[in-house]
Formats: structure tokens, C-alpha cells, sequence
């Protein structure tokens, strides 16, 4: 069973590890550190998502990245040539494949061979493990604009190594929020220390000079996740990369609906990472955090009109929370994925809506200031409960708190997720708690919630029911916020 660590794994015992990981696949054995360090310090400034966030903060300017990923390296180089031509995009992904995802390396080089045998990208995504270090090294020597990699790997050891050694240097993902969105079966125990290795081994290419960028990904279920916990999880997930000696850090938060509500919570993440990190933790070096809006990640609709209207409506909340990137979704998300045109649609109509939003205020900033109250109030209950069991062994308390559910995340498939959180609507939109389970909330909290879910049933005329949290999941996967919504 892995072992967690209380602070900064030791050197020694980090590299006796990094010794087995690089085992574990052939193309392991592409990795040096010393040319990794080498290669990524021939990088221009322009390729270094850090060096371009820093940049984009100085001039108040939110950066736009859309998801992408083919099997083949030139179909896959390809598709990002033409988001940055032909969309302008400020910094690009490579989503890997579920193969890989799941550490099955095999079937991911099975579908790599088939594909390049006829020509077509057959797997979900670019099998980065599969295509090793030298073949990953063209993408960001074929690009002048960072690219980032996505996955939503529990054990992403090995990728994360062969990543940084081709030149990566961006890497989403931790503990928690690439566990409980992506796995049924994964102990927690096992997956923070997983992530740990992560953040050392970042931590390690900082120690030399390296600028990597590691972002929590917030959206986590993507369906209706009350904005606390989105931000508890992303704080506490960032609180131990800044152990292992992580300094770039972008927190992710997704896109719920409720414009007030998500400019709040957006505005709540950067207020209370501050606090967290760089003043509770007593760190030698500040760490540099940014936000990351995730677009609508729920159901999204068939009707590209009324995917645009979708993502549109959530770059209100972004311009008005100045968070620093906006991960971009496609108005034609429902039907296809990969398609560039949609792709490059997105960011086209999500850069030109930023244009005009961030010349006007588009709310009542005492709404937005209330909304944001309430959300520090319930994260920070959290984040001080994690705290206090963790007893200065982070690791151990996050471990400990999600068995105690404490930090319990809705509609999760992992059998280690207490799964009595529910979330539902209010009659503005808003998520709220139907049921807090064991989360550390008091009275005032609890009755905050009972009162905006009983406004709603009684502008609604029904019931407080289980039948309002169905009805929102279902509303969700029609990319709306109200089944009423369906009949007009």
C-alpha cells in the first residue's frame, strides 16, 4: 500500500521510487532527469504556461483553452495548429485517452499500432504514455504557446515523468479530484499518496529552475457541485502540492449555472487560496495562484444555438470574477467532441463575449458579496475540520476526512465517497444542499439552505422532495438549470 507522506517526501527515498514508476512501461526508460531538466530549460518563455499566466495577470487579460486530444501524433499536432491559427487559442491541451487513463498501457498501444496501420485516431484521446518522450517532444517544439496536459488519471506517476521530460509543463489533476469524478474502485489512501509523487517530482524540476504549472481540477463531477466544495477540495489539494514544493498552482472551479453564484464562488477560490497557502503555510517561496473557469461540464444540448447560449452565459461570470483562464467547451459538445470547427467555434465566441463583458459590470456585486459569504463561511468549515484532524499531516487528514465525510463530493461512483451530500436548486438557480450528510456546517448554515429550497417549492407549488434533486440532475443533462424549462 503506498505510503503517505507528512511534508516533503525525502529525496532519497523519492528517487528510489522514481526507480520503480519508470519500470512500470517501456517507454519509462526514455526518461532522464538530467536532459529532462536540460530540455525544459531550452524552452522559451512563451511555451511556459507560469511564464504566460504571469503575463495575461499584468495586463488583465483571461486566457482561453480548449480540450483536444487525437491517437495520432500529425492528426493531433494537426488539431492544435489549427486552434491556435485559426481560433487563437492562448494555451492548448493534449487529453489523453482512457486507455491510458486507467494505467492499461497494453490496449492503449494496441489502439496506437491499429490506428497508425489505417490511418485514423481510434482511441479517445493521445496516448502520451504509449507514444513516449521523443515523439511528445514534437508537440511542444511544433508550437510556440503552451500545452497543457488533461487526463483524469488516479495514478498518472508515469505520466506525469514522461510528460515533464518531454517538455509539459502544465499538469491538472490531484488526489481527490481525479479520483472520485473518474474512479469506482480507487481508495483515496492510495491515490493522495499517487499525487503526492506528482507534486514532488514538480517540486523537484522547480528546485531546478523549471516553472511547472499543476491546476486541481475543480469542476470534479461536473453536475451540480455545491461551489464549497469545489473550492475546499481545490484548496486542500493545493495545500499538498505546495508541500512537495509546488509554486505555480491554478485552482479549477466549474461553471454551475447561476451567474451570481459562480462569479462568487470563482471570487471565494482566489480569496481563500491566499489565505490557505501562502499566509497559513508559512512557506519559503509565495506561491503564484491563478483560477480556471471550467465551461458548462453537465449534459450539453443538441442544438448548437443553445450550446452557444451556454457557454456565453458563463463567461458573465468569468470576466466579472477576473479569473485568469477559461477552459472552453464546444457548442457542439452533444454530437462530437473533436470536431475542430466546433472546437475553434467555442473559443471564437468565448473570447469575443469576454470583449464585451469586461468593459461593464454586469451585476449587483452586494448579491455577489453575499453569495461569496456564504461560500467562504461553508468552505472554510470544511478546510479548518480537515485542519484539525490533520494535525499538520495534510495527507493523512484528507485521507481520514473523506472516510468521515467530511469531504463528501455528490454523485460520485467511488465506493470510498460517502455519497449522502445532495445538492438541488433554488429558485434562482443556485446550488444548494438538499442534504448536507456529514459536512462540518452549523445551524445557521443549515438553515440557510432549508430556507432557499423551501422559497423554491413554494414559488413552485410542491413538495421539499428527493423529486427536486431528480428533476435538477435531469434539467443538468439538457445543459438548464429548471425541468420547467423543458415546455418552453
Amino acid at each position: 500500500m503506498p505510503q503517505l507522506f507528512k511534508g516533503k517526501i525525502e529525496k532519497k527515498e523519492f528517487m528510489e521510487k522514481r526507480k520503480e514508476i519508470l519500470k512500470s512501461w517501456k517507454t519509462g526508460s526514455e526518461v532522464d532527469l538530467r536532459s529532462a531538466v536540460e530540455f525544459q530549460r531550452s524552452l522559451s518563455e512563451g511555451r511556459r504556461t507560469s511564464s504566460v499566466l504571469k503575463q495575461a495577470a499584468s495586463e488583465g487579460k483571461i486566457l482561453c483553452q480548449p480540450r483536444a486530444g487525437l491517437t495520432l501524433l500529425d492528426h493531433h499536432l494537426e488539431l492544435l495548429n489549427f486552434l491556435k491559427k485559426n481560433a487563437k487559442a492562448d494555451i492548448l491541451s493534449t487529453n489523453v485517452d482512457t486507455m491510458t487513463r486507467q494505467n492499461r498501457y497494453q490496449d492503449a498501444e494496441n489502439g496506437l499500432v491499429e490506428s497508425r496501420e489505417i490511418k485514423k485516431s481510434l482511441l479517445d484521446g493521445f496516448p502520451i504514455v504509449s507514444h513516449g518522450v521523443d515523439n511528445c517532444r514534437e508537440i511542444i517544439l511544433n508550437l510556440d504557446i503552451p500545452v497543457q496536459l488533461r487526463h483524469g488519471t488516479p495514478d498518472s506517476r508515469l505520466m506525469a515523468e514522461i510528460a515533464y521530460a518531454s517538455g509539459f509543463n502544465d499538469f491538472v489533476g490531484g488526489g481527490i479530484s481525479y479520483n472520485f469524478p473518474y474512479a469506482k474502485d480507487k481508495n483515496p489512501a492510495d491515490t493522495v499518496s499517487w499525487w503526492q509523487y506528482v507534486d514532488r517530482l514538480t517540486g523537484y524540476y522547480e528546485d531546478r529552475g523549471v516553472n511547472i504549472n499543476r491546476e486541481t481540477f475543480g469542476p470534479l463531477t461536473g453536475t451540480m457541485v455545491p461551489p464549497a466544495i469545489s473550492v475546499a477540495v481545490s484548496i486542500i489539494e493545493g495545500i499538498l502540492a505546495a508541500e512537495q514544493g509546488v509554486i505555480h498552482l491554478s485552482l479549477g472551479y466549474g461553471q454551475n449555472g447561476n451567474l451570481i453564484q459562480d462569479t462568487a464562488a470563482l471570487m471565494a477560490l482566489r480569496e481563500m487560496a491566499d489565505k490557505y497557502i501562502n499566509d497559513d503555510l508559512n512557506l519559503t517561496d509565495d506561491i503564484f495562484i491563478s483560477t480556471v473557469f471550467h465551461e458548462w461540464l453537465g449534459g450539453f444540448p443538441e442544438d448548437r444555438a443553445a450550446g452557444f447560449a451556454l457557454i456565453n452565459t458563463g463567461i458573465l461570470s468569468a470576466a466579472a470574477a477576473e479569473t485568469d483562464k477559461i477552459v472552453v467547451r464546444s457548442p457542439g459538445e452533444a454530437i462530437n467532441t473533436s470536431c475542430r470547427e466546433d472546437l475553434a467555434d467555442g473559443i471564437r465566441t468565448t473570447k469575443h463575449c469576454l470583449k464585451i463583458a469586461k468593459r461593464q459590470d454586469c451585476f449587483d456585486m452586494k448579491l455577489v458579496e453575499e453569495e461569496k459569504s456564504i461560500i467562504i463561511k461553508e468552505a472554510s468549515a470544511i478546510i479548518d475540520r480537515v485542519k484539525d484532524i490533520a494535525d499538520g499531516f495534510w495527507a493523512k487528514g484528507a485521507v481520514k476526512a473523506v472516510d468521515m465525510g467530511i469531504i463528501d463530493v455528490p454523485f460520485s461512483s467511488s465506493t470510498f465517497n460517502r455519497g449522502e451530500v445532495m445538492p438541488c436548486r433554488d429558485s434562482r438557480g443556485a446550488v444548494r444542499f438538499f442534504n448536507t450528510g456529514c459536512l462540518p456546517f452549523n445551524d445557521e448554515i443549515k438553515e440557510f439552505h432549508r430556507e432557499k429550497i423551501e422559497e423554491r417549492a413554494d414559488k413552485e407549488k410542491r413538495e421539499v422532495d428527493f423529486q427536486m434533486v431528480i428533476d435538477d440532475i435531469y434539467a443538468a443533462g439538457r445543459g438548464l438549470l429548471s425541468s420547467s424549462d423543458f415546455q418552453n
